[in-house]
């Protein structure tokens, strides 16, 4: 393990504990990993692995994930909540610095809310963004012009999303997650490809998975039904896997629009990269944070 098994500390915002782990070098660019469903921190470790010689590497459980609080609510499971969560942290662990986000599924999601805070360049140096969907960037381009390019794109991403309709409806999917956790290697070998060998479930994985039903619920339609696309003036780098079922490319498609400073690269792995290419995945994020320039605030 790259990460130590207990959290080097807790950081508190209201009722909520955020359990947060640390490794690498102290003394490098600090680099925030922040996880998606149904996983925990512990997703990063062999992308950890791979930069903690130069890197100060943070990661954390989100809300509902892992050794953090589990909130019952569902509007506590807001983009807005966890976006706090996530300057909560950076204020605990880095204060005083900008670091380098690197977010993946629904931590890409989160990602883009942080990242597009008015004050959002005095925390932070750079977003990455691995499969993480900005939802109200794909919420404003099914509003944009019913071109033949955009239905096509809106119905094939709509095509990999079919599962999110499940997960809408309270109680629905959670035998079948339950039934689902104690095989999730042999899943993540069949939807991604992925040696099951390299896939060690964290114990409270079937517990994580129906608590993050709350985050479907609490913003897929909310944010779809009304966007609200911001700039974005921290550089972003969007890495693309091209074989990602769940997260298609077209999701990137406002981006442009947004984004000041945008960098793309293609990966070709599946849903999981951080498993599947932790190399490839890490030496994009180093690149990166190189020419994003120093972490620290004079």
């Amino acid at each position: 393990m790259v990460f130590p098994a207990e959290p080097a500390r807790t950081v508190r915002r209201g009722d909520v504990d955020l359990a947060v782990f640390e490794t690498g070098n102290p003394a490098g660019p600090p680099v925030l990993l922040v996880h998606g469903w149904p996983d925990t921190h512990a997703l990063w470790e062999p992308v950890a692995a791979e930069l903690a010689a130069e890197h100060r590497v943070i990661a954390f459980d989100n809300r509902g994930a892992g050794a953090s609080t589990a909130p019952t609510a569902v509007p506590e499971y807001r983009i807005e909540e966890l976006a706090a969560d996530v300057r909560a942290v950076l204020a605990a662990v880095a204060p005083g610095e900008r670091v380098h986000l690197v977010g993946h599924d629904w931590g890409g999601v989160l990602g883009w809310e942080v990242a597009a805070a008015p004050d959002a360049e005095s925390a932070i140096a750079s977003f990455t963004c691995v499969s993480g969907p900005n939802l109200d960037y794909l919420g404003a381009y099914l509003r944009g012009p019913r071109t033949a390019s955009r239905v096509a794109g809106a119905l094939q991403q709509s095509v990999a999303s079919a599962y999110t309709v499940a997960f809408q409806i309270p109680k629905l999917p959670d035998p079948v997650l339950r039934l689902l956790a104690p095989r999730w290697p042999a899943f993540l070998t069949f939807f991604d490809g992925i040696d099951a060998a390299l896939v060690t479930p964290a114990p409270t994985l079937a517990r994580d998975m129906v608590n993050g039903m709350r985050l479907y619920r609490a913003n897929i339609r909310r944010r779809l039904r009304a966007p609200r696309p911001r700039p974005v003036e921290v550089p972003v780098q969007l890495v693309i896997s091209t074989g990602d079922r769940a997260v298609r490319p077209v999701v990137h498609a406002e981006a442009p629009n947004w984004v000041r400073d945008l960098h793309t690269v293609r990966l070709a792995g599946g849903h999981w990269t951080p498993l599947s290419h932790p190399a490839e995945l890490a030496a994009a994020a180093a690149g990166f944070i190189a020419g994003a320039g120093a972490a620290r605030v004079s």
